[in-house]
């Protein structure tokens, strides 16, 4: 079973940056497709951004122009760097294999999240 582990979540004041990794385990990361979505309180799970196994890179409006997802398929990792923050980023960060794009049902597994809090 393919296991997704998050990290670089945090504080960070409005307009600040984080950079956020997940890893996957097994061999053949390079052949999946990853997404990162995210979950604020009483809200549902929304999708942020996803990147194809060839690298190309697909965004939600909201966040375009100032989020990046990239991959390192060396270490198994993906990563979308967030610049530009806003109060309204402020949510549990997940990222996903398999997917692409924002349908949450064509992601077979799922990262346990990693909390980001943008903050005023």
């Amino acid at each position: 079973q393919v296991q997704l582990v998050e990290s670089g979540g945090g504080l960070v004041q409005v307009g600040g940056s984080l950079r956020l990794s997940c890893t996957a385990s097994g061999r053949t990361f390079s052949n999946y497709n990853m997404g990162w979505f995210r979950q604020a309180p009483g809200k549902e799970r929304e999708y942020v951004a996803s990147i194809h196994w060839s690298g190309r890179t697909y965004y939600t409006d909201s966040v375009t122009g100032r989020f990046t997802i990239s991959r390192d398929n060396a270490k198994n990792t993906v990563y979308l760097q967030m610049n530009s923050l806003k109060p309204e980023d402020t949510a549990v960060y997940y990222c996903a294999r398999g997917g692409l794009g924002p349908e949450k049902s064509g992601y077979n597994d799922w990262g346990q999240g990693t909390q980001v809090t943008v903050s005023s």
